[in-house]
């Protein structure tokens, strides 16, 4: 049967499928955009939340943590970077899934990136209403700020914006993301990190009973968790494919030059913060970043920082809403969810519907720590979104390794071509499963939960949802036959 296939005459690329409607949309996004949405979601993990692996692993183990995490997530830049300059359409993983291996897996992986990107947003909006409240009152600014009214609001506003237009949203993300990123580098210079003989202090880390690794190795394996928060969203880039004026030259470009952007601050955030705030302190800090510009005692970083704790909350928040929506709009297109959700606006070009549905769900999860005064709640719907993205990580081992039998080099135009395969992808798998585990040990129930949940969503799917998926209108892709079909 192989030997007929292999004689069988040689098929031209299908072409382009007919749009389904009149409308598309709007491809109006270059480098600078994907920039500001991959680094826009990510930098507010350099601002809090990566400074709890000091807790976990101390000084060392945080920034060991950093460093193995940003393999992983450099990994998955260069993946991405070259699967989507090729599969370009919103949606992104789940596209490639759709392609690439087929209607259950890609269902799973658009719930994967709906749900992580919709609990980052619910996160991200909570941190923003307790911000408002903590940071003016450190700065000597005194009133009391209603974190319901602050959650809602900012989430509609977000949302309002994301829903006239992508140009405007992602112009605007790459400006306060900017902001966000120089206000990193001038705490560093502020604290005169370049000169060794400035008052930061690292006596401490040459000895490992003191701060440098309080808990040992295993500290380190428990600090992986954390280490994500550096990284998390990146991928978030290849939902704008669809949107780009050229997504061959602008995914990797923006994609590559985000995850290097992500390097660089992660390691001068650390240096800063280890070398200023003392260990125990720093593991539990909510804003590491802004402590630390107040321990310089100079006002005009203090505020600084502040304003770029807040514009990275927001530029994140902004971030997550353009890629739900996408994942969200892609299923609805496909038949996969109702095709209401793939709906797309007359005049603005946007996904209007899926922005607008997924708004009261990151509304609802936002508000709940805050409604039944449990702040730890926050932890929980923030690792909602670290298990989503890890369990979409693991979908893009195998995925690779499909694409490339499936379409050898040679066979296709990519816009950018990783060295070294199958190393990333291998990495990315065996550095995944490590965080998974160190994630289990502490969220061992949430990550049971979480999988529960996905498995029922897969049933719900395979009975009612797979008798409408228009199989035959799944390959959008002109590309020729795959190799052994």
């Amino acid at each position: 049967m192989t030997d007929i296939q292999d004689r069988a005459p040689t098929v031209p690329p299908a072409p382009p499928a007919p749009p389904r409607e009149g409308l598309s949309l709007s491809k109006v996004l270059g480098p600078i955009h994907i920039w500001g949405l991959g680094v826009g979601i990510v930098l507010v993990g350099e601002y809090m939340g990566w400074n709890f692996a000091v807790g976990k692993g101390g000084m060392f183990g945080a920034l060991i943590a950093a460093w193995v995490v940003g393999v992983l997530y450099t990994c998955v830049a260069m993946i991405d970077s070259e699967v989507t300059s090729t599969v370009a359409a919103a949606g992104g993983q789940y596209t490639q899934a759709k392609h690439m291996i087929g209607p259950l897996m890609a269902f799973n992986v658009g719930l994967f990136l709906v749900l992580e990107y919709t609990m980052l947003e619910a996160a991200d909006a909570n941190v923003m209403s307790y911000l408002a409240t903590t940071v003016s009152g450190q700065l000597g600014y005194h009133g009391s700020v209603n974190q319901y009214a602050f959650i809602v609001l900012s989430i509609m506003v977000l949302a309002f914006l994301n829903y006239r237009g992508v140009l405007a949203t992602l112009s605007i993300n790459f400006v306060i993301t900017g902001i966000a990123f120089v206000a990193i580098v001038v705490l560093f210079f502020g604290t005169h990190g370049f000169n060794p003989g400035s008052e930061l202090h690292f006596a401490g880390l040459t000895s490992s009973h003191a701060n440098g690794l309080p808990y040992g190795w295993l500290g380190v394996f428990a600090s992986l968790q954390f280490g994500m928060w550096y990284y998390l969203g990146i991928e978030g880039t290849c939902q704008a494919a669809e949107e780009c004026r050229s997504a061959a030259r602008s995914i990797p470009l923006g994609t590559m030059t985000g995850i290097i952007t992500l390097l660089i601050a992660a390691a001068l955030t650390w240096f800063v913060c280890a070398g200023t705030l003392p260990w125990q302190y720093l593991g539990v800090s909510i804003t590491p970043l802004f402590d630390a510009a107040l321990m310089t005692g100079t006002k005009y970083l203090a505020v600084l920082l502040a304003i770029g704790t807040i514009l990275a909350t927001l530029a994140s928040a902004n971030g997550c809403i353009n890629d739900a929506s996408r994942a969200w709009f892609s299923m609805g297109r496909d038949n996969y969810l109702p095709a209401w959700f793939g709906a797309i606006h007359p005049r603005y070009r946007t996904p209007f519907r899926s922005i607008v549905f997924l708004v009261p769900i990151a509304i609802a999860f936002a508000v709940l720590p805050v409604l039944l005064n449990k702040p730890e709640l926050l932890g929980t719907i923030i690792t909602f979104s670290i298990l989503s993205a890890l369990l979409m990580y693991s979908f893009m081992v195998p995925n690779m390794f499909r694409f490339r039998k499936l379409w050898p080099i040679g066979t296709l135009h990519r816009g950018y071509t990783h060295p070294f395969h199958p190393l990333p992808a291998i990495t990315l798998g065996l550095i995944a499963l490590l965080v998974f585990f160190a994630t289990f040990l502490g969220y061992g129930t949430t990550l049971v939960t979480l999988v529960v949940f996905y498995l029922l969503a897969s049933v719900w799917f395979v009975l009612f949802r797979y008798r409408y998926v228009a199989r035959g209108r799944q390959f959008t892709m002109p590309w020729p036959r795959p190799k052994g079909y």
